[in-house]
C-alpha cells in the first residue's frame, strides 16, 4: 500500500535549488564548508508578562554578549547581533552545515507601555533574559469603593 504525501510546490524549489548549488560548486571545486553560509536568521523569543513586568527570553546559543545588542523603548524592544561562522582550518572537514550564521534583528512590541531605563538583562547558557518593568500607567489600580 502507498503513502500519500501532500504535495508541497515550495520544496521541490528548494530541492531545485540545493541540486543547483552542488552542481556549481562541484564544477568550480569548492567544498560545503568554503561556500558563504551566512544568511539572514531569527532567534526563537519568548514573551511573558507578569502583574508588574515583561520577561523576554531569546534563545542565542554559541554567542558572546559583545555580539548581542538590546534596545528598549516605551513602546518595544529590538534585540541585534551577529552570529559569526567559524573559519576554515586545515584539516577540518564540513560534511553538514545547518546551523545558522549571520545577522538578525527581532523587534517585539509590548502590550502595555513599560519603563524602559530600569530594564534589566542577563545572559547565562545560550538563554538571554530581559527584564523590562510596567509603566505605573499599565499597572491596575484598585480603587474603593463608596458607598451612598
Amino acid at each position: 500500500m502507498m503513502d500519500i504525501t501532500r504535495w508541497d510546490p515550495l520544496r521541490d524549489i528548494t530541492n531545485l535549488r540545493d541540486e543547483i548549488d552542488r552542481l556549481f560548486d562541484s564544477f568550480f571545486g569548492r567544498t560545503p564548508a568554503m561556500v558563504e553560509r551566512e544568511t539572514m536568521w531569527y532567534p526563537a523569543i519568548n514573551l511573558e508578562e507578569t502583574e508588574d513586568k515583561f520577561i523576554v527570553k531569546a534563545e542565542l546559543p554559541g554567542m558572546s554578549k559583545e555580539d548581542i545588542k538590546v534596545q528598549v523603548t516605551e513602546d518595544g524592544i529590538l534585540i541585534s547581533g551577529e552570529r559569526k561562522f567559524e573559519k576554515e582550518e586545515k584539516g577540518k572537514t564540513y560534511h553538514r552545515v545547518e546551523m545558522a550564521y549571520g545577522k538578525f534583528q527581532r523587534a517585539i512590541a509590548f502590550p502595555a507601555p513599560v519603563e524602559p531605563d530600569k530594564a534589566k538583562a542577563s545572559y547565562k547558557d545560550g538563554i538571554l533574559v530581559i527584564e523590562v518593568p510596567k509603566s505605573e500607567k499599565a499597572k491596575p489600580k484598585e480603587i474603593e469603593i463608596e458607598i451612598k
